[in-house]
């Protein structure tokens, strides 16, 4: 497996509120990654991102280890975890002013046994390449999809519509919040992203597929460099984990 990812402030933005957490595949036994786009005012963005991955990410790998492995248990642990996070961002915006309108979107991917297990919270993404074929694994929890769900708008208007950035659903916002969460293969050769809307809002899908498989080397900058080529309106982050084999002498190359 090969672990690439990259955060980006953008060409726009004074500071970068996205935030992640990729496991060390060399000295973790969790596999975990977890991405957070922050939103709400001067640094509020930034805490709220903070605040939500590591408070999923310790609460996931203090509780993973009793945590019976079958699906159901396991995808209510990572329910369990972004409720946690949930209620954490929630309780410090009551607490300051300046933070009132804080949240932030959330993914989560946790590998386990050739599955992926996803918790999923406002319009970042995760997308799945597998036999060349990208199909985007979660759903935008946005007023624009929403639209394009009950027909209104088609998904070429969604690209453009004046309210894309509005978001139905995210962490912090209010006190209870109801993730989606989705078990799904993971197979040998087959790619996961995890990127916040700093990339897919610049960039179309066919664009994100064509830069992943044309720069193996670092698909992580071409992707950034691309969307910033573009505008960089906002903060880009993206994780691409690659389940190849990468055998040792590779490994000592590199």
């Amino acid at each position: 497996m090969r672990i690439l990812a990259k955060s980006d402030i953008g060409k726009v933005r004074e500071m970068n509120q996205d935030s992640y957490y990729i496991s060390d595949l060399e000295n973790d036994e969790l596999k975990l990654y977890i991405l957070a786009d922050g939103m709400g005012g001067y640094k509020g963005g930034e805490i709220a991102s903070s605040l939500a991955v590591a408070n999923v990410k310790n609460y996931i790998t203090n509780h993973f280890k009793k945590t019976r492995k079958d699906r159901e248990n396991i995808l209510k642990l990572l329910k369990n975890a972004i409720e946690y996070a949930n209620k954490v961002i929630y309780e410090k915006a009551q607490e300051d002013e300046e933070l009132h309108d804080m949240g932030t979107t959330l993914d989560i991917c946790l590998i386990y046994n050739n599955r992926i297990f996803i918790g999923h919270v406002g319009d970042s993404r995760v997308y799945r390449i597998r036999k060349n074929i990208m199909r985007k694994l979660t759903t935008d929890h946005s007023y624009v999809e929403k639209l394009v769900k009950e027909g209104t708008i088609t998904k070429e208007e969604a690209y453009n519509h004046p309210k894309k950035n509005m978001l139905m659903k995210a962490l912090g916002c209010n006190s209870f919040v109801e993730p989606d969460i989705i078990c799904k293969g993971f197979l040998k050769d087959d790619i996961l992203l995890m990127c916040s809307d700093g990339l897919t809002n610049m960039l179309r899908e066919n664009e994100i597929y064509n830069l992943l498989l044309n720069n193996p080397d670092n698909p992580e900058e071409a992707l950034i460099n691309n969307a910033n080529d573009l505008g960089g309106y906002d903060n880009i982050t993206a994780i691409i984990i690659d389940n190849i084999e990468i055998n040792e002498e590779e490994t000592k190359e590199s």
